[in-house]
């Protein structure tokens, strides 16, 4: 293995490093949406049928878990005060846009790992055939010679090999965390939607009075 390294030049170090940096945001990334999907599953069923008989019920337990984005969405417009349909939807939408950073956290790393990594292996494979050659001597051709620079080369696309497992990696990873974030933002999006439908049908049957989602009431 240290050899390998070793034949793969200077670049082998950063590639060392983007590998590693991927592997932790992975680990990152994995933990955070195996927490999000375990909590919330649960919670926006629980508190969309509570909403429609206790209001504030549902506003209690969104307050139990402020650490998700669904529940601090909900509680943007829950909380606005005595507010119309309009005014509820757009609370809704301006607090989902505020979350999605949150939701694409690593993305631009992930992906300038799957741009620089193929090209820092394709730039040691370069300077070591440059290495390579340099050790010629012009009209050398002995079977010694030969021998050399057919190793030389072979360890000089070491580093070529090395970036576009890297890449391929991040690739791979980055297009996962990305169809998570896809499918928690169509979830968002249908669950403000019923949120919304409720927050409607309560309003013109008059269920709701102006002080239920001032924040801080308690149930």
């Amino acid at each position: 293995m240290g050899n390998w390294f070793t034949a793969g030049g200077v670049v082998m170090g950063p590639l060392l490093l983007c590998s590693l940096l991927i592997l932790a945001l992975a680990v990152e990334r994995g933990w955070f949406w195996l927490q999000l999907g375990r909590q919330q599953s649960g919670l926006v069923p629980n508190v969309l049928s509570t909403f429609s008989q206790n209001p504030q019920r549902a506003i209690a337990k969104l307050k139990q878990h402020q650490q998700l984005p669904i529940a601090r969405i909900f509680l943007a417009a829950l909380t606005l005060g005595d507010a119309t349909p309009e005014e509820f939807r757009l609370a809704l939408e301006s607090a989902a846009q505020s979350e999605l950073p949150l939701l694409k956290r690593f993305q631009t790393l992930f992906e300038t790992v799957v741009g620089i990594a193929p090209l820092l292996g394709l730039l040691g494979t370069v300077l070591g055939l440059m290495q390579v050659f340099s050790t010629l001597r012009l009209g050398e051709t002995s079977g010694t010679a030969a021998s050399g620079v057919t190793s030389g080369v072979g360890e000089a696309l070491t580093s070529t090999a090395a970036g576009l497992v890297v890449a391929l990696v991040a690739l791979l990873l980055a297009n996962l965390f990305q169809g998570l974030y896809r499918r928690q933002r169509a979830f968002i999006q249908a669950a403000g939607g019923k949120l919304e439908i409720l927050y409607r049908r309560a309003q013109r049957q008059g269920s709701l009075s102006s002080t239920v989602f001032l924040p801080g009431n308690q149930p």
